[in-house]
């Protein structure tokens, strides 16, 4: 893939990840257009980085993905490059149940992280397959491959990512549009909250591997433990999956989620 003279959208794209992602493709000579809820988040992108084009949307109600979509459309119709990034994750002890929270605070973390990709892919599809060299970017996650069971609906809303993704590239397999999926690791990010993901692979080292993989033209993109997980046997990735749960389990922030 040529990371070149792209017209890229990157939901969630004001933080972590997808703002690496941004500044990297603008350094390369992109056009990106980040999308987020909060204006706080996109002020503070565009003075760290004022070549990006920003757009406020609450990607977890589908009238908002409707109206990004109308917009892009008439606004940004050179869209070649989606990389759907937006994501949250929750700690869940599921013991403790709707005496915790409303079922619509469970269902927004399944709305963003999977309901979005798959809805915005759909509205943007006729688009994005229009241009030469475009491609489709799904970011999951390394827990699809090792269970993170004190994350429930984050594993289950990317394996569902997951799915949809080898879907896409499939049917597209007769286009010019590529179809990727990143599966990060643990990376040091805000991830669940300021504070709650202080640990991981360096968010700059995750990101250049990134880009050198889309380049490589990868269909899987891994790193750091992510790379080792794809790449190991079943057995092995289900007795990492038992060690890291036994991790959890006793923790008292999740006992009390």
């Amino acid at each position: 893939m040529k990371l070149v003279n792209h017209h890229v959208l990157i939901t969630g794209g004001t933080t972590g990840i997808g703002f690496g992602l941004a500044q990297k493709l603008v350094d390369l000579g992109n056009e990106v257009l980040v999308v987020d809820y909060s204006q706080e988040n996109i002020d503070h992108a565009k003075k760290e980085l004022p070549a990006l084009k920003t757009f406020k949307a609450d990607l977890s109600d589908d009238s908002e993905r409707q109206r990004l979509a109308d917009w892009v459309q008439v606004n940004y119709s050179q869209l070649d490059v989606l990389i759907n990034n937006a994501g949250i994750q929750r700690w869940i002890n599921l013991l403790n149940g709707n005496n915790r929270q409303s079922w619509d605070w469970y269902r927004q973390e399944f709305a963003i992280n999977f309901e979005a990709p798959l809805h915005l892919t759909m509205l943007l599809l006729p688009l994005i397959t229009s241009h030469k060299d475009s491609a489709i970017i799904n970011v999951s996650s390394g827990l699809v491959i090792t269970v993170g069971a004190w994350v429930p609906i984050y594993t289950a809303s990317k394996n569902a990512v997951h799915g949809f993704t080898q879907s896409l590239r499939l049917q597209l397999d007769h286009t010019d549009t590529a179809v990727f999926e990143i599966l990060p690791p643990a990376v040091n990010t805000n991830l669940g909250g300021s504070g709650e993901h202080t640990y991981g692979t360096d968010l700059n080292e995750f990101v250049s591997a990134v880009i050198e993989q889309l380049g490589n033209d990868l269909p899987e993109i891994t790193y750091d433990t992510s790379w080792t997980q794809l790449r190991a046997t079943k057995q092995e990735n289900q007795e990492m999956t038992e060690k890291v749960w036994e991790m959890f389990k006793e923790n008292p922030n999740f006992k009390n989620a």
